[in-house]
């Protein structure tokens, strides 16, 4: 019996190792979700960018955390999860509920919040199938100095209708790749592509 505690305790970690794990696929509505958050944020316009040209700024998104064809899927879970969830937090503050046209915002951080749940439900059954521990230098890191960046800069310019215009186009564009980096989990993981 000594000898079968090891042998079944094995056995088990195995299970949820990546030999046993089927891994955790991407919510169906996904897709669907982003591309909405992604038209919202265009409703959102509310100045045109040509105003704001002495407030812009480069924040540099850091585009290599959104290639899919080195990172197993419960990481490219975790950065969009990472991705969605910064924007939430950037859109669920008062200087956002004063900047932005309530019943659009209001319609966004519902599409995001649920894109979470469904998200979050992946990733705790990924982390528990998978045991990969993100080093400092993960992707997700990498995207909280980008969204670090992207509160100090809201934050100097007093949280202005043109800091929060660039960053609402920012944001489009960080969206739009990771509708991409979705699309393509979507065709790894067997699903059907969108477009």
């Amino acid at each position: 019996m000594a000898h079968l505690l090891p042998l079944l305790t094995a056995l088990l970690l195995c299970s949820y190792g990546p030999v046993g794990s089927l891994g955790c696929e991407l919510p169906e509505n996904s897709v669907q979700l982003s591309k909405m958050t992604w038209q919202l944020l265009g409703q959102m316009r509310t100045i045109s960018p040509a105003l704001c040209l002495r407030d812009r700024r480069d924040f540099r998104f850091p585009r290599e955390v959104l290639n899919a064809s080195h990172f197993q899927n419960t990481q490219d879970m975790a950065v969009l999860h990472e991705i969605l969830q910064q924007i939430y937090n950037l859109f669920h503050t008062q200087q956002a509920s004063a900047a932005w046209n309530k019943t659009v915002l209001a319609q966004l951080r519902t599409t995001l919040r649920k894109q979470l749940q469904d998200l979050n439900t992946c990733l705790v059954q990924g982390r528990a199938q998978q045991d990969s521990v993100l080093t400092t230098e993960s992707p997700t890191l990498a995207l909280k100095r980008y969204f670090q960046g992207i509160h100090v800069y809201l934050k100097e310019k007093k949280h202005s209708d043109c800091a929060w215009e660039l960053v609402r186009m920012q944001l489009r564009r960080a969206l739009a790749s990771t509708i991409q980096l979705q699309e393509s989990l979507r065709s790894k993981d067997g699903g059907p592509r969108t477009s």
